[in-house]
Formats: C-alpha cells, structure tokens, sequence
C-alpha cells in the first residue's frame, strides 16, 4: 500500500484529489496539509511515500518546500499539482527530482495516469536485483524488440506481471491470492487479478484446495511449458 499525503492549501481542491485517489487501487490517503508547516510536522511522524504538492502555499513556495522533503527525506517521492505554470517553477521543479508536474485543472485520466505511472516505479525499485531493461523501462525508453507487453490488457503491468512469475517460481507448490499479495506487496484482489491473467493465457494453473477446517482455498501455479 502506498502512503499519500495532499499537500493543498485549497481544501476543495484537496476534496478532489482524494476522491481521485481513493478510485486508485493500492493507495492509501493518510493525511492532508494546508501549509508548508503541517507538511513537513506531518513527515516526521508518519511514514509517507509520496506527496500531491502545490507551489502556490501560504507561508511558503512548493518549491521551498521540496527542497526541504529532498535534504531530510530523501525516499519520499513528490507529484506537483499547481496552477504555475511558469517556465522557473516547473524548472525548479524538475530539478529537485518530482516525478511528474501537472497543471491545474487536472482530469482524473491525467491524474490517474500519474499515479499509475508512480506505482510501476514504486514496484520496479522494490525488487532486490535490478537489469538494464528494467531501468531502462523506468526510464521510459522501450524495446521494439519486445512486441509481447503490447497485447497486456488493461490493469496489467509488464513489470509487476514479471514479479509475480518469480514468486510463483519461488513456490511451485502453489500461492493463494492472499500470500501473492503479501510477497508482491499489493492488494489481494490486484494479485488476483494477475494469477488470473496468468491462467487465462495458459502460463498459470489454478485448483481448489481444502485446508484443515474444510474451507476452499484457490491455489495458483506456474505451468511449466
């Protein structure tokens, strides 16, 4: 679950962006702030992994703010929703490393391909081993060799769909949704929907198997081709 925190001196504004996040699987909004001041009170109490910004604040500049959230915590990411528009803001911006920068008004597609964007990155740095293809992927260079992830159909990610094949490897005995979504670090119904997927194309198996009180439970394994 990945920990958001709107930073908006608008509370209407802030209204919407959590609407739009709670439409976004796997994220969880754990706090908003009016000011420079709560934002940074709120970081040293709650473990944040990303924050919805604004330049325009009351006490201080967005990008004041950032600099700050750079020099002490330097794991959390930022997401820059304002209404500047101009060229030294979304310079100053770019700069201190936020992973996107939209202009206001925003539209949920336009956000939500924000934060999709955000988890694939959030996903990729999770793994213990990286490539040059992966960083490459996060990057945003593509390999036109590679034509398979273009037929993905929507919800499922090439990275994220590579992780789950590697536990499933890990377990050939087979994993439940629930220890899938453990190990992945997603929701059980977004691990589902990958085990599934797998099963669908013929590179998963899934059966029902009974525990000791005689519930059911659907096991998912990689079929060996």
């Amino acid at each position: 679950m990945i920990n958001v925190i709107i930073s908006e001196d608008d509370f209407r504004v802030a209204a919407i962006h959590e609407q739009f996040l709670k439409k976004i699987e796997d994220v969880c909004v754990i706090g908003k702030a009016l000011n420079g001041e709560q934002t940074l009170a709120f970081l040293k109490n709650n473990r944040v992994d990303l924050i919805i910004l604004d330049i325009f604040m009351p006490d201080q500049l967005g990008t004041e703010i950032l600099n700050e959230i750079r020099n002490n915590y330097e794991h959390i990411d930022v997401i820059i929703i304002s209404a500047a528009f101009e060229k030294n803001y979304v310079e100053a911006a770019i700069r201190q490393g936020v992973l996107d920068y939209i202009i206001k008004p925003v539209t949920m597609e336009r956000f939500r391909q924000s934060i999709e964007n955000y988890k694939r990155k959030h996903q990729l740095f999770s793994s213990n081993e990286l490539n040059q293809e992966l960083i490459d992927k996060y990057f945003g260079f593509k390999n036109d060799s590679n034509d398979s992830n273009r037929d993905l159909p929507k919800g499922i990610d090439p990275l994220t769909l590579q992780k789950v094949k590697g536990i499933l490897k890990i377990f050939p005995n087979g994993v439940s949704a629930e220890e899938m979504g453990e190990k992945m670090g997603a929701s059980r119904p977004t691990a589902r929907r990958y085990l599934e997927y797998l099963t669908s194309i013929g590179e998963g198996s899934a059966e029902l198997e009974y525990g000791i009180v005689g519930r059911p439970e659907r096991k998912y394994r990689l079929v060996n081709k």
